[in-house]
């Protein structure tokens, strides 16, 4: 079976708690962290994550809203995009 990924992204204001509370809203929903990168730039806090979204790919929506209620908890802007629609949307 080929695995289905997607692309999160998270960025807001530098604060203790982001990874794991971001991870943690994957982990409840199956979705396993294949790659991660973070930088702050100044206060900035950023992060991509490339996931597989294989066990939640029916109910992505789902898991959409999970992190976008998170993200708003937390201040922070949180998105998820299907890996093919983001390389699709940043091809040069």
């Amino acid at each position: 079976m080929d695995k289905k990924r997607a692309i999160v992204t998270v960025l807001g204001a530098d604060r203790v708690g982001i990874v794991a509370a971001i991870s943690a809203v994957l982990a409840q929903n199956n979705v396993n962290i294949e790659d991660i990168a973070m930088t702050l730039m100044g206060e900035m806090f950023t992060m991509v994550m490339y996931v597989d979204i294989t066990p939640v790919e029916s109910d992505l929506l789902g898991l959409k809203h999970s992190l976008e209620e998170k993200g708003q908890e937390l201040g922070l802007q949180v998105m998820i995009q299907r890996e093919e629609v983001f390389r699709y949307m940043h091809r040069v």
